[in-house]
């Protein structure tokens, strides 16, 4: 399963294990087992279930691996018996989150294959912050590279001066200014907002559909628009 505070952290599914015998075990370690992904070291932890008990394990993901489908999926479980027996298991998993996972990973990938993208020159200046976002090509793959749009967070607006931005067969690098406003200075927004520098770009290779590939923003630049929203806060108050 994928959970709302997995697409918060990122990297990182619930496998939700179920004790459907007749004697407890304690889980001390959870990996997935997936071709669609690297594999990852198990994830130490510990769960004690007794029969009919559910608990979801947080279990993080590897790379995805593109060329290959995510299925078949299944866990590799470390559990501890009762009188000290230890084992590894191999669930198979239902679901298809992980399937969902792969999907929008690699088609933001595919994007980047032919573009970088990146924030550039943030500054801050009174009640918004302004910068560019750039597109430079990889590769040899000459296809036109479209930002068609942005999306905003629940906290900060954000608008491109110019859309669509292309970056047209041929060329090496486009950049087009972007500005960050506040949206909202509500204290519950403030305190619980789990993705506030989350911003959307809307991405067309070609003639390919739109893919939302996230704006890189780094913890500087994060803490530029923080100071954004904390002085901008600050006098709404």
């Amino acid at each position: 399963m994928r959970l709302r505070t997995d697409v918060v952290v990122g990297g990182r599914v619930q496998v939700r294990v179920t004790d459907v015998g007749t004697e407890p075990f304690t889980v001390t370690a959870v990996a997935l087992d997936s071709p669609g992904f690297a594999p990852l070291p198990p994830t130490p932890l510990t769960a004690e279930f007794t029969p009919g008990r559910v608990i979801d394990l947080p279990t993080p993901y590897g790379e995805p691996n593109c060329a290959a489908a995510p299925d078949p999926v299944s866990a590799r479980l470390a559990l501890s018996r009762p009188g000290g027996a230890v084992e590894e298991v191999r669930v198979p998993l239902a679901g298809d989150d992980l399937a969902v996972v792969h999907r929008e990973e690699c088609a933001v990938a595919g994007v980047l294959d032919v573009a970088g993208i990146a924030l550039t020159g943030l500054v801050v200046d009174g009640e918004e912050a302004t910068g560019s976002v750039v597109l430079t090509r990889r590769g040899d793959d000459d296809r036109a590279v479209t930002v068609v749009g942005v999306r905003p967070s629940v906290l900060v607006d954000v608008a491109l001066d110019e859309a669509p931005v292309v970056l047209e067969g041929g060329e090496a690098e486009v950049s087009t200014p972007m500005t960050f406003t506040v949206a909202t200075c509500e204290p519950h927004v403030l305190a619980e907002t789990k993705q506030p520098f989350l911003f959307p770009l809307q991405v067309e290779v070609g003639d390919a559909d739109a893919v939302p590939v996230p704006l890189p923003v780094d913890e500087a630049q994060e803490a530029l628009l923080w100071a954004m929203v904390d002085g901008v806060c600050a006098q709404r108050r």
